[in-house]
């Protein structure tokens, strides 16, 4: 489904990980491009960088099938963090 969303013009991975939470309700996906997830989780597990995709894919990897809904916690920590 990303590959086919993506060939349309102005749809990138974001935007077709965000079809497949939000449209299709899928309970596996895990957007690694989305800030949000990358200073959640920088913040939940203290890391060094938000940018280092290949460690948090990683990290998110030991919660399949579930990572849908481990992207809608640390969506929702965010609410509740400390203002910088």
């Amino acid at each position: 489904i990303i590959l086919s969303l993506t060939e349309v013009k102005g749809i990138g991975r974001w935007t077709a990980e965000m079809f497949l939470i939000f449209s299709l309700n899928r309970p596996d996906v895990f957007p690694v491009g989305d800030l949000g997830i990358r200073e959640a989780m920088l913040r939940v597990w203290k890391l060094k960088s938000r940018d280092d995709h290949p460690r948090l894919e990683r990290l998110a990897s030991t919660w399949q099938p579930h990572r849908t809904l481990v992207t809608w916690a640390l969506w929702r920590s965010l609410d509740n963090a400390p203002k910088a």
